[in-house]
């Protein structure tokens, strides 16, 4: 199931992360609970993480226990030190958020779990009745509604900026779709974009006062919103190439579903949020915190478990509980543990590494970090026969196809419908070796004698292992 690495790459899009929920889950069965490490140690741990970024990106830690909370910032940038009020798009932790109030609207009785979703939605938008039962709320939660990741015209955009999508294009999308309940486990951002318009439907509000009212103004987190303030400390989102990333907001497919990831937020508040759902603080919304654990589906992986909003890794009286975001300029992990009652968060502005290893390490001091990133690629000049060396179509075993082709000056690679993405562009740094400014996503062309390619390895965002895809199409 390595699909579920590709989700995290977009958090509001993006984000569960699961090459790194996989692999925590393998390498927890062989470790215990271990002390979280101190503050000097934690700021050690960030600056050799962004070394080689230079000024600009910045990570924010916050830790929280039964006799510790904390706050370590590390990273320079203009508008002075990172801090716990600094804030930052947390992409898919957002649906932990819009899952709270999903159970807080059942503890409620306002909503039930197991009652379709078409109940709450108008005629237009439910979707369309298939021969088994109608999805319900309950399988939206936990990603086993059989919805797509992204709506599958993503892949026919030449890129994320010149991305155009419309609600009208959503809606007919939903309402085609002939699901059922219990579907196999397969995360969705539009599942949750469905369950929030559901929600926002029973109530008769919009979802960001929905979500305000009803869970963040509660929890007393005052610095998490849905929109920007004027006198926001909000950090800049950076790229795959350190430059300034566009707002998650500004790209309309994204824009359009801000129940799988658009929410903003800090360090202090969500140390806040963490400090209840530990128990560790009183909390109005407690009951309906602790029954988005009792329901837990299988996601095909060992030891990986889907609750509601929540994916549970690890073996049994060793679980951690996670989950991972990202957007176009921004990384973020929040995991905790029940046993312990001790919880980490940690925030950061830039996609060229991902942070959701440093949550499970400082928690699981035996899940190993990863490697400090390189610093980012440079692009050169490349012949035009080298570019079209490596046009053709690849394919690789339960991957797909992928798909390069020459446009102008340039290559562009269209990756498996199922990874969520549009067509991208990509820019040499040789005549074999190409990356993508949107996301850490790389390519590396295996040549012949002749100089064409006979293979491409595509090194995924959040996943170090490349997929081999060999060429299908004659050179």
């Amino acid at each position: 199931m390595r699909r579920i690495s590709f989700v995290t790459l977009l958090g509001p899009l993006l984000l569960a992360g699961a090459s790194a929920v996989s692999a925590a889950a393998s390498s927890s069965s062989t470790v215990t609970t271990s002390a979280v490490p101190d503050d000097a140690a934690i700021a050690a741990i960030l600056r050799q993480r962004l070394g080689p970024l230079g000024d600009g990106p910045g990570i924010v830690v916050g830790v929280v226990g039964p006799q510790r909370r904390s706050v370590i910032a590390a990273g320079h940038r203009r508008a002075g030190p990172f801090t716990g009020q600094t804030r930052f798009e947390i992409g898919s932790i957002t649906k932990v958020f819009t899952a709270l109030l999903l159970a807080d609207m059942v503890e409620r009785h306002e909503v039930d779990f197991d009652a379709p979703v078409a109940r709450y939605l108008p005629a237009a938008l439910a979707p369309a009745a298939a021969a088994g039962r109608p999805i319900t709320l309950l399988d939206l939660a936990t990603h086993t509604s059989g919805l797509p990741f992204m709506p599958p015209e993503m892949a026919a955009a030449t890129d994320l900026a010149t991305l155009r999508y419309e609600r009208a294009q959503l809606v007919a999308l939903v309402h085609g779709a002939k699901v059922e309940s219990g579907a196999p486990w397969s995360y969705s951002n539009i599942g949750y974009w469905l369950l929030g318009e559901a929600l926002a439907a029973r109530d008769g509000a919009e979802l960001d006062a929905l979500v305000d009212a009803r869970v963040l103004t509660p929890l007393g987190l005052g610095s998490t919103s849905f929109t920007p303030t004027a006198r926001d400390d909000l950090a800049d989102g950076h790229d795959a190439r350190l430059r300034m990333a566009s707002p998650v907001v500004s790209v309309p497919v994204f824009a359009l579903m801000p129940a799988a990831g658009g929410l903003l937020s800090n360090a202090d508040d969500l140390v806040r949020f963490l400090e209840q759902v530990l128990d560790l603080r009183p909390s109005p919304l407690a009951p309906a915190m602790a029954a988005m654990l009792r329901t837990r589906r299988a996601t095909g992986e060992a030891n990986v478990a889907q609750a509601i909003g929540w994916e549970v890794i690890g073996p049994p009286g060793d679980e951690l509980v996670v989950h991972d975001g990202g957007t176009l300029g921004f990384t973020s992990a929040i995991a905790w543990d029940p046993r312990a009652r001790t919880g980490v968060v940690v925030l950061s502005n830039q996609v060229t590494t991902t942070v959701g290893d440093i949550a499970r390490h400082l928690l699981r001091p035996a899940m190993p970090l990863q490697a400090p990133p390189a610093p980012p690629p440079r692009e050169v000049a490349v012949s035009a026969s080298a570019l079209d060396a490596c046009v053709g179509t690849y394919e690789a075993a339960g991957e797909g196809r992928f798909l390069v082709a020459r446009e102008g000056d340039h290559l562009t690679i269209s990756l498996p419908d199922d990874w969520g993405l549009p067509r991208l562009r990509l820019h040499p740094s040789s005549a074999r070796e190409f990356f993508v400014d949107e996301l850490p996503l790389r390519a590396s062309f295996r040549l012949d004698r002749r100089g064409h390619a006979t293979a491409v390895v595509v090194v995924p965002p959040r996943d170090q292992r490349g997929i081999e895809a060999k060429r299908v199409t004659p050179p």
